[in-house]
């Protein structure tokens, strides 16, 4: 059995707050409760960003778990963990000894153990006459059991946040492929429209995504891709529903029109013929890196 009391830290750590509140919830763990150490890890892993837990102080946590003899951690197997620092290190990959020593104290300012100190600061188990043991100094595991569920909580948080991140990406990919080629495709077919201002809007867009956007940022882009590629498909299904097949006069009237309209920006020649998206660059977004290869060719028939 472990001592019933909570003790202050040893040295020069001080008493806060939140220990005394990590302690008390410690003595409140319900009867019978039973986690697995090793998924309880897991979940940390997977929401550390939430937890607010490193991966260094999850490396040491690691090795004070492989100190525990059950794969279960429970009150009635017992809660604490007494390894040296020495031997601690070993188990956590041969971690300088002052790197240790801050990972320990960012696992007790995270809430994952509780110091259990000593009067002169060791880690021991005292035995009874029978073996077991009575009284144990060193750290406690008792938040991983009162505090699981929110651990669980937290990783699924994370992976809800990855799914969503992974599909607004998706999204975005699929919106820039489409504005893409419906834009190109107009111009090649020379349907009436302003296309250079809507590809210069379209590199404005996507020009300003950030290489680690977040998801709300992601949200703004896709909003923006959205309004961008119904205006694009408008105009295409417009001019279609408008167009007559067997009419020669429209057609002419679009040549004449094309003729005599003025290019309000400046094309690159040097735009490859495989119409590759161009990479996202730090050049403002009023100044495209280029066009699709139908507008150079109407601007710079020659």
């Amino acid at each position: 059995m472990e001592s019933g009391f909570a003790t202050t830290p040893f040295g020069r750590r001080p008493m806060t707050l939140a220990l005394v509140k990590a302690n008390t919830a410690s003595r409140q763990i319900p009867q019978g409760s039973v986690v697995e150490k090793w998924q309880v890890y897991r979940w940390l892993c997977e929401g550390k960003s939430i937890v607010g837990v490193g991966d260094r102080a999850l490396a040491v946590l690691s090795g004070l778990l492989t100190f525990y003899p059950d794969d279960q951690i429970s009150e009635e197997n017992g809660l604490m963990v007494f390894p040296s620092n020495a031997q601690l290190s070993l188990r956590a990959h041969g971690m300088a000894d002052s790197t240790l020593r801050r990972n320990l104290a960012e696992l007790v300012s995270c809430g994952l153990i509780i110091r259990r100190d000593s009067a002169n600061g060791k880690r021991f188990a005292r035995k009874g006459p029978g073996g077991a043991v009575v009284e144990a100094f060193g750290f406690s595991l008792a938040p991983l059991i009162t505090r699981a569920a929110e651990f669980q909580q937290a990783a699924d948080q994370v992976r809800a946040d990855g799914r969503a991140l992974r599909l607004m990406r998706e999204r975005i990919t699929l919106h820039r492929r489409d504005i893409h080629k419906l834009i190109e495709a107009a111009v090649e077919e020379d349907v009436p429209g302003d296309w250079g201002t809507l590809w210069k809007r379209f590199r404005a867009i996507v020009d300003a995504i950030p290489r680690r956007a977040g998801l709300s940022e992601l949200e703004g882009v896709v909003a923006e891709l959205v309004e961008l590629h119904e205006a694009v498909n408008k105009m295409l299904e417009s001019f279609t529903n408008a167009k007559n097949p067997s009419g020669n006069e429209s057609h002419n009237e679009r040549q004449q029109s094309d003729s005599n309209t003025d290019s309000t920006f400046v094309f690159e020649p040097a735009f490859e013929k495989s119409r590759a998206e161009a990479e996202p660059t730090s050049h403002p977004p009023e100044k495209p890196k280029g066009y699709p290869i139908g507008l150079v060719l109407r601007a710079c028939p020659d």
